[in-house]
């Protein structure tokens, strides 16, 4: 057997025709019928799933299909129009509960005959493109009971009544909202949208319009935004609870268009409560709620930021302007500072930081602050206040804290040369009297403005302080050189400033005493003589002196004054009285210098070691002036201060204009040529531009300025105007 060949087997059709029962597909049918019928009247318990599976399946084995699917959509019809009735029977609130109970239990009976019908689903249907038995009796749903005349309109108003009363703050139960917005989604979502949705959104819309009209007249600004919060978390809750997702946006976007947008302008404007009583009463909540709120409309932040920038822009111009306000430059500082503090805190609590905000605030600062000219000079006392005496005692951290904002304020200023010059003249005077309060606070701003603005603006502070360094070894080896031969002198202590790093004037020097001239000799030949090249000019206006005073009853005083104080007070030594024109005569200080000079030692109450005849607050030519023999004070130390004032006088605020202006036109200057350079060619518009952009860490360059800059430029050679456009620069190599 082995040795056969293997027969291969094949399987052949049966060639008898097999004969059907004429009434087979009928019979058949009825059988399937009763099944349907079964199930929808809940006896589906004692049917045989299997066989009738095998009945579906031989009638579209047979090619009954068509039968099959036709007797389907009539018995579902059939039993869907007695079920319209039932719903449309049922009253009041039971409508719904009667239309969730026939949905659930037309479900459950689609189920089990598409189970019953599966061979027919697979396919018969797909053949020839029929409607699948599920979709099928969904759709057999939708047309003959949830859009029956009768169901269609009263399930809509039912629904949204619903709604309403849950909106009026009424219990209702979710569970079957959820239910019956259910079905409609599984009827599909243009049922959804068309039967419920549109309705819902359209009578939302004129119910939430009628209600912002309401709360408009009879709510201040903070009550109606609270209203307004709560209806929209409503809706968001109403969407999560039994509507659809989608439906959320829509919703929302009605509630922020009615209650919102249509009121926003109003609400901001608002008599006593709006956006600027908020700003004003620092109400963080409201202003919160206000910034989330118009957000979720076109152009609400936009508006926000509008009314808040006009707001912080029309305070901090009365602020700067105001005539009081300007007196004392240190609260006037403060004040920027507090409102600064404030509108930050706002911004950040209330406004999520937004960017955008803290932009329009910094515009809003930047603008108002350089409407005062004498800005920079204030800030910079406002430092000189602090590293004086304000920050005494103050922890590292709270002096970094104050430092750090002054150079916010700083960074507002379009005059930082300004600042320079006066703070440079500030710290030059805390050096020299030695009454800077932290040698780390003065490096550590000078290294702030460093970080600010490079090290050309700090560089000659920077020198001032090795100035002080240099000066104090100086010293030392004065007196280690010279010890014996100043054994009984006067002691001295000289600082030697760098021209060009210290703000110093060139003021004729008094007349000294000649017991401090001949030290102050002394000290010139050493310097000379160790340094070669050098030249030494004396800042008579800049020192300060300690001497001792004895009054009568032997009372003892030592004095500290300035060195212009202690010239005159050394006159007195051999005579109790001089007129002001003998003491000028032999002192030789500048006569503004003199008034101020003799005005600390005989008018300052408590401070006047001299007399003056006749007695009044100012000095004049005419007056007459004594040794004050019954002087007294408690303090054995006495410090007697010149009569300065806090703020520039007007000629000394010119001066110190023009010496800016004049350095000034060097970095204009250098700044042209740059450009210049580069460009090769460059019409006039362009050049003031691009110096101005190039300028602008520093100061505000003025376009008058820059043009008699170029001419000036012009004149040396360093540009030329081209011979055909005579508004085109060419630069000359």
């Amino acid at each position: 057997m082995s040795s056969q060949k293997k027969k291969n087997f094949q399987i052949e059709a049966f060639k008898h025709r097999v004969v059907v029962d004429p009434k087979y597909a009928d019979r058949t049918w009825k059988i399937l019928e009763h099944a349907i019928h079964e199930i929808y009247n809940h006896n589906a318990s004692g049917l045989s799933f299997e066989e009738l599976y095998r009945n579906a399946y031989n009638m579209v084995l047979h090619k009954f299909g068509e039968k099959l699917y036709s007797g389907l959509v009539s018995t579902m019809t059939l039993h869907l129009k007695q079920i319209a009735a039932s719903v449309e029977a049922s009253q009041g609130s039971l409508f719904l509960e009667e239309l969730n109970r026939k949905w659930a239990e037309h479900t459950k009976a689609l189920q089990m005959i598409r189970d019953i019908l599966m061979y027919m689903d697979r396919t018969f249907i797909p053949s020839t493109r029929k409607t699948p038995v599920h979709e099928l009796g969904l759709n057999l749903w939708r047309d003959n009971i949830v859009r029956a005349s009768n169901i269609q309109t009263r399930l809509k108003e039912t629904l949204l009544e619903t709604v309403q009363k849950e909106r009026n703050g009424e219990v209702i139960n979710r569970s079957l909202m959820r239910n019956i917005v259910k079905m409609l989604m599984d009827l599909g979502p243009s049922v959804y949208q068309q039967d419920f949705e549109k309705p819902f959104l359209d009578v939302s819309g004129n119910f939430y319009r009628g209600e912002s009209q309401q709360f408009i007249e009879c709510c201040d600004c903070g009550n109606y935004l609270k209203k307004a919060e709560k209806r929209l978390n409503e809706e968001i809750e109403r969407v999560s609870n039994y509507l659809d997702a989608q439906s959320e946006v829509k919703i929302t976007n009605v509630v922020e268009k009615e209650m919102i947008e249509s009121q926003m302008t109003r609400l901001v404007h608002m008599e006593n409560s709006g956006l600027v009583n908020m700003i004003v009463d620092d109400k963080y909540d409201d202003l919160g709620r206000i910034y989330n709120l118009f957000r979720r409309v076109p152009n609400g932040l936009m508006l926000i930021r509008d009314v808040m920038n006009s707001h912080i822009r029309e305070t901090g111009k009365q602020l700067v302007t105001d005539p009081e306000r300007v007196k004392d430059p240190v609260e006037f500082v403060q004040r920027l500072l507090d409102e600064k503090a404030k509108h930050d805190k706002i911004v950040n609590l209330a406004f999520n930081s937004d960017k955008t905000f803290q932009n329009a605030l910094n515009s809003s600062f930047e603008y108002f602050i350089n409407l005062n000219v004498r800005s920079p000079e204030f800030i910079s006392l406002f430092v000189d206040d602090k590293l004086r005496r304000g920050l005494k005692g103050a922890s590292e951290e709270d002096v970094e804290i104050i430092l750090d904002k002054v150079m916010v304020l700083f960074r507002y200023l379009q005059e930082k040369d300004v600042f320079e010059k006066y703070y440079k003249q500030h710290l030059a005077k805390r050096l020299l009297s030695g009454r800077s309060v932290s040698e780390d606070a003065e490096r550590s701003l000078i290294l702030k403005l460093k970080t600010e603005c490079g090290y050309q603006f700090t560089s000659k502070l920077e020198g001032m302080f090795t100035d002080m360094k240099t000066s104090h070894d100086t010293m030392q080896g004065f007196y280690e050189a010279m010890g014996r031969a100043l054994a009984n002198g006067p002691i001295l202590s000289v600082q030697v400033l760098t021209t060009g790093s210290w703000p110093t004037q060139s003021i004729p020097a008094c007349n000294l005493p000649h017991e401090i001239l001949t030290v102050c000799e002394r000290f010139k030949t050493y310097y000379l003589g160790t340094h070669n090249g050098r030249r030494l000019t004396w800042q008579t206006n800049m020192g300060s002196a300690d001497i001792k005073a004895t009054f009568s009853g032997g009372k003892k005083h030592e004095l500290n004054v300035s060195t212009y104080q202690m010239c005159v007070l050394m006159l007195f030594n051999n005579v109790d009285q001089l007129s002001y024109k003998e003491i000028e005569q032999a002192v030789e200080i500048p006569t503004v210098e003199l008034k101020r000079c003799l005005q600390s030692l005989a008018c300052a109450k408590g401070k006047n070691v001299l007399r003056k005849e006749p007695m009044s607050k100012d000095v004049s030519e005419n007056d007459s002036f004594f040794f004050n023999d019954s002087f007294s004070s408690k303090l054995y130390k006495v410090k007697i201060g010149t009569v300065v004032a806090q703020k520039e006088s007007e000629p000394e605020k010119q001066e110190t204009r023009q010496r800016v202006e004049e350095d000034r036109k060097p970095q204009i200057e250098a700044a042209i040529v740059r450009i210049m350079k580069a460009r090769r060619v460059l019409d006039h518009n362009n050049i003031v531009a691009e110096v101005t952009k190039q300028l602008q860490s520093r100061f505000l360059a003025n376009p008058i300025v820059i043009k008699k800059r170029i001419e000036s430029l012009i004149e040396r050679e360093f540009l030329e105007r081209d011979r055909e456009d005579r508004k085109l620069y060419r630069y000359l190599a």
